[in-house]
This record gives structure tokens, sequence and C-alpha cells, in this order.
């Protein structure tokens, strides 16, 4: 067991962590859109599948019997809301012991069996910006517009990685879209801009959100929140991580709900 204080291991998660959200300024200061014609997208007629969920808030619509998610450090089990720019409503999130909070926008848990500390993570930071290429990244950051289906399809033609075909699923009262995100051949991410490969981020000067390694992969799930995308997803940084953690993280993920006006 570790002896630091709360802080001090907030503060080492913060640097271990900086390959996945660390800010690396882009060369070219202008944006770049991006419309996909090719990418196929998922029929109306594809299978429902019923994401399981927490309790809704109360009908009242009282958030204040709900604590918000920590800026940092240590968290205890139990259900937090999570205020995400960009989103009108908050998410509302369930976790058990063992999880930390990372800049009010990442939780993860460590992997005692395996070095990183951040083993599996939960991320909620908003994606207004896709790389075309996850490896030449700067410059090239593609603004997809605010629809769920636009993401999707910038995320499945994107160079260096591999989507799954989306299926719809139910996030609470909501509807949206799940799939699963990961790299493709091998990449030498040495090689790349700012040594990472650039999945998303929350603007066109930065990547906010990137892989680490080649082995790590993710389940997105994007939901259209009366014409607001919302971004949620689940990931591990490597195939040898406890499969009992990975479940508990997936378990985690799908305890979000966001607050409807419906």
């Amino acid at each position: 067991m570790s002896s630091m204080t709360p802080l001090e291991k907030a503060a080492q998660r913060s640097r271990q962590l900086l390959p996945l959200v660390t800010v690396a300024l882009i060369s070219c200061l202008g944006g770049c859109e991006y419309e996909p014609d090719d990418v196929p997208f998922l029929s109306t007629s594809s299978p429902t599948m019923e994401a399981r969920t927490v309790s809704p808030l109360p009908e009242s619509g009282d958030t204040r019997t709900v604590r918000p998610l920590p800026e940092s450090g240590d968290i205890d089990a139990g259900t937090y809301l999570v205020p995400v720019a960009g989103y009108t409503e908050p998410f509302e999130i369930t976790v058990p012991d063992g999880w930390f909070a990372l800049d009010s926008k990442s939780l993860g848990k460590d992997d005692p069996d395996h070095p990183a500390e951040w083993a599996v993570y939960i991320t909620l930071w908003p994606a207004n910006y896709v790389s075309m290429d996850v490896c030449k990244w700067m410059g090239a950051l593609a603004d997809v517009g605010p629809s769920a289906e636009a993401f999707i399809k910038a995320m499945a033609a994107q160079a260096s990685t591999a989507s799954t075909s989306p299926t719809k699923v139910m996030v609470g009262n909501d509807s949206g879209f799940e799939f699963d995100h990961s790299v493709e051949g091998d990449v030498d991410i040495n090689a790349c801009d700012a040594d990472r490969l650039c999945i998303h981020s929350e603007n066109r000067f930065t990547c906010t959100h990137g892989y680490s390694t080649r082995g790590q992969r993710e389940t997105y799930r994007v939901a259209d929140l009366n014409g607001q995308r919302a971004v949620v997803a689940v990931g591990n940084i490597a195939e040898s991580i406890n499969p009992e953690l990975t479940r508990e993280a997936r378990v985690v993920f799908d305890s979000i709900v966001f607050k409807s006006d419906k």
C-alpha cells in the first residue's frame, strides 16, 4: 500500500495520465471540415440493445441529493453528477470502491498486477473534433458538427484505427449508438506527432484524448440529447489487464444516465 496522501496520489496520476490527456499544441491553427461520403452507417433495421442503467434522478429534478464528481483524487463508492462543458445537462454515474477522478472528466482504477496506475478508465471529454489520421494528426483535426451520426462516421473513417459497426442502444431514456474502437496495424507511436496517437479533441488546437499504447481499446457510447451530442467511453490500456477489472469498468460505464427533460 502506498503511504502517499490523496493529493500526492492525484498529482502522480495526473502525470501518469499525461500521454492520454496532455495538451500538445498543433502547428497549424486552421481547422478542417470533414464529411466522409463513403462510410457505411447503421441501418434503421438494426437491432436495438437496452443498456443497463441505474435508477434515474428524482422526479422533482432536484440534483442536490447527488454529489458532484470531485475534481481529482480517490472517490468513495456511490453516485455522482458529472457536469461537462458543452452539454446542457450533467451525467450521472455510479462507481464502486477503488476508483479515482481526474479533471472532473475522467475516472480510472488501478490494476495491482499491472505497472500502469490507470489500467481501466471512463472518459467524459467532449469530442468536438476527430483526427483524420491518429498518427499524423497535427493540423488535421476535423470539425464533425453536433450530430451523433457525423461523429461515428468520422471515427470509422479515421486512419490507423478500426471501429466496429455501431449498434443502437438506450442510455436511460435516451437513444444512442455504441461501437468499439482500437488501433489497427503496426503504428510506430514514436514516429507520430508529439509521440502519441490522437483520437479526438475538445478543440481544434490541441489533442485532449489519445492512446499511449497500440494495445489500448475503447467502447464508445454516443447519444443525441435533444440535438446535443454526448460522447462517453470506457477503455483499458492493454489486453493483459485483469478481466475482472475490465468487467467492473463496463458496469460503471453501463451505470451512466443522462438527466432528461422528457
